[in-house]
């Protein structure tokens, strides 16, 4: 087991491509400090990493369902993505400290990721932007983490670069867009379709340009 915030950040570098977190700029680092500080509570008392993944899913599941009902739902939709994002910086945290990190939950991980960014984007679709727009946003950050494995399995050791298209920025979009869909809807009806088609716009945006980042980054390490 991990004892200290010290070797966690070691283990931690180890397991994300030698970026260390205690060299991240202020909010990463406290970030990732609340998520050791949260994780050793939860492996304290036995709590096993995949019951946090499961319930950040099961989080992220329940934006969409509530995004459908009201538009004083989007604020409670809002924070259940927050949670889920805290979730799957948790089981991390709690696998790292108890010492049961593993490929496969490696994998699980990753693919809880991608479920819940889905879910996040269904939401956007059922607050009204349009369909297009949504898998074409959620095709684009795909394809930002599919580069970044096959450039691993092709030989790159280090995390490349921290792109603007990286998971805290979805996670900010998500909440944001949500946020605001939902404080548009008490001025006036119909604004919240048209505040989560910009947020969208936006995500797209800051996917395109995160994508081009890592290719020119993927193109100098492994030349």
């Amino acid at each position: 087991m991990v004892g200290n915030w010290d070797g966690y950040a070691v283990e931690w570098a180890r397991l994300h491509g030698g970026f260390d977190p205690r060299r991240a700029g202020p909010a990463v680092r406290r970030w990732l400090h609340s998520a050791y500080t949260m994780g050793s509570v939860l492996a304290r008392v036995g709590i096993p990493p995949a019951a946090v993944t499961g319930a950040g899913v099961a989080l992220s599941a329940s934006a969409p369902v509530l995004a459908g009902q009201s538009t004083g739902r989007l604020v409670l939709a809002a924070v259940f993505v927050l949670l889920s994002a805290v979730a799957d910086s948790v089981d991390g945290a709690v696998a790292v400290i108890s010492g049961r990190t593993s490929r496969l939950g490696y994998l699980y991980d990753s693919l809880a990721d991608r479920i819940s960014e889905a879910c996040w984007l269904v939401a956007f679709w059922v607050v009204g932007a349009s369909a297009p727009l949504v898998v074409l946003v959620g095709a684009v950050c795909w394809l930002h983490e599919y580069v970044r494995a096959r450039a691993a399995a092709a030989g790159m050791r280090e995390i490349g670069v921290v792109t603007i298209g990286e998971r805290p920025t979805r996670v900010v979009l998500a909440v944001t867009g949500l946020l605001l869909a939902g404080a548009s809807g008490l001025v006036q009806s119909d604004l919240p379709a048209g505040v989560i088609t910009v947020m969208s716009a936006i995500w797209l945006t800051l996917a395109l340009f995160g994508l081009a980042q890592l290719l020119a980054a993927v193109r100098h390490a492994l030349r």
